[in-house]
């Protein structure tokens, strides 16, 4: 995505923006019952995210981080503790939080504009209006050229920028990235990191990406939350003091991943 593609589109886009509002998880416990049997995934869990941060949760499989999105999505409402969206709780999904998942979830009979006008179904705003909304952000992953295709005539990378301005559209307060990348190639990889720091950097909404990949989160995020495993709990909170753009070569970049290595226990 060019700075040129950036730029298009960003004035219409922010423009629909709401005032943001700080994320707060205050001794969540999830547990799950199986076969008669509870256990626990998410036990007294506490963080706080800022407004316009972006924040990489990571930690070994089985930790609960796909859990934790669940419920800041609002798609899993049993738990214990308080997960709240500025003075809100969070027990509903909501148009002020977008997830973009592992699988883009294209609907195929539809061309891409179509998908992404689809999150517009139930904001009260006119057609032209949502005309307006569904190009800007097309315009700002930059697949502006490829709105009347269809989801199968589009490279896994465009699939997963255009699931990222379908769950941008609806200008959310936070937008939740559970393993997005994680289906693709390297190089394809490396790419829609760069597009999701641009879209970032534009749109200064707040993220929150669940990853596997060590150096996914340093090269991405401001903070890094490890999450302990049996149950899942705040282990520890890096700080990435590395300026944008980052180096991935670099020594202070080898020196996080270190860091954040011994805090996984690797």
């Amino acid at each position: 995505m060019s700075a040129v593609t950036q730029t298009a589109g960003q004035d219409a886009a922010a423009a629909a923006r709401p005032v943001s509002h700080a994320l707060h998880l205050r001794d969540v416990t999830k547990r799950y019952v199986s076969q008669g049997k509870a256990r626990t995934v998410l036990e007294r869990l506490n963080l706080d995210v800022q407004p316009g941060e972006f924040v990489s949760v990571v930690g070994p499989s089985g930790c609960g981080k796909s859990t934790l999105l669940r419920l800041l999505a609002g798609l899993d409402r049993d738990y214990e503790g308080s997960v709240l969206l500025g003075d809100e709780v969070i027990r509903d999904t909501s148009l002020s939080r977008g997830v973009v998942f592992q699988d883009h979830r294209l609907l195929p009979w539809l061309t891409l504009e179509q998908n992404v006008a689809l999150a517009l179904k139930n904001v009260d705003a006119d057609d032209a209006a949502k005309c307006a909304r569904v190009q800007a952000y097309l315009e700002l992953v930059g697949l502006e050229g490829s709105r009347h295709a269809w989801p199968g005539e589009l490279s896994g990378g465009m699939a997963q920028r255009g699931a990222i301005a379908r769950a941008l559209v609806t200008a959310p307060d936070v937008l939740l990235l559970d393993e997005p990348l994680s289906s693709l190639d390297a190089l394809t990889r490396k790419r829609l990191q760069d597009a999701l720091l641009q879209i970032w950097q534009a749109q200064r909404v707040t993220m929150i990406l669940v990853t596997h990949d060590i150096e996914e989160a340093l090269y991405l995020s401001q903070r890094v939350v490890v999450l302990s495993a049996n149950p899942g709990r705040v282990e520890r909170v890096v700080d990435v003091p590395i300026p944008y753009p980052r180096d991935r070569a670099s020594y202070a970049f080898a020196d996080m991943r270190r860091e954040l290595d011994a805090a996984l226990g690797h």
